[in-house]
């Protein structure tokens, strides 16, 4: 059998808002029973068929690279962590969706990883606001995913939901929200799936592309 390709994509967001959970959700399709702090970065890895039923029809190893830390650290954690953040071909942004401090965090998060890519975006911050404008040049492929859902109380959900809609919409992104310990949220053929494999896609075609490229 041939060697499948690999592609990395990294999974960030603060601690705790369910990182290591959806990514054994994702590559295991299983509930994480006893999640634990990530130190470090932890790699696991999901099959992906791009392109699935036509004839450009391939499959790639999907490498998710859990980053453990906090978008505060010192100087010294954020340099050690630079090292996960090379020849990347993804990003998914994790949040916690009872958290709104972690949802604020994801455009740090953002900038912390595609200002030590190998090709810099050019994103900045400018007096300590987003720039969205800036970010809308971004081709880094990125998915934000909101956890926790079943943990909003039904009178606040459509509020909290409007939020994140427009921080997806900030990231030029899609979004998904779910609960990381019901594998339905994420069931074959439900648009969360399909906006999963349309974002791994995007990841394959990115790595087809800079392979192309050297």
């Amino acid at each position: 059998m041939a060697a499948l390709d690999r592609v990395k994509v990294l999974v960030l967001g603060d601690s705790g808002v369910g990182k290591s959970s959806l990514v054994h959700l994702l590559c295991q399709n299983q509930v994480l029973g006893n999640p634990s702090w990530t130190v470090g970065c932890s790699v696991d890895v999901r099959i992906h068929d791009y392109k699935e039923g036509t004839p450009e029809e391939k499959t790639y190893y999907i490498e998710l690279w859990d980053v453990g830390g906090s978008v505060g650290s010192a100087t010294s954690v954020k340099s050690t962590r630079a090292v996960f953040y090379n020849l990347l071909n993804g990003i998914i942004l994790v949040h916690d969706l009872t958290n709104k401090k972690s949802s604020q965090n994801l455009y740090r998060w953002s900038l912390e990883a595609l200002n030590r890519d190998v090709a810099p975006t050019g994103v900045l911050v400018t007096n300590g606001d987003y720039d969205r404008e800036q970010f809308a040049d971004n081709q880094i492929p990125l998915l934000v995913i909101g956890t926790k859902l079943d943990q909003i109380p039904e009178t606040k959900r459509n509020e909290v939901l409007t939020r994140t809609a427009f921080l997806a919409e900030d990231f030029n992104a899609e979004e998904i929200n779910l609960d990381c310990t019901n594998p339905r949220y994420l069931a074959a053929g439900s648009s969360n799936a399909v906006k999963l494999s349309r974002f791994f896609d995007k990841v394959s075609q990115k790595g087809r592309d800079l392979e192309e490229e050297r």
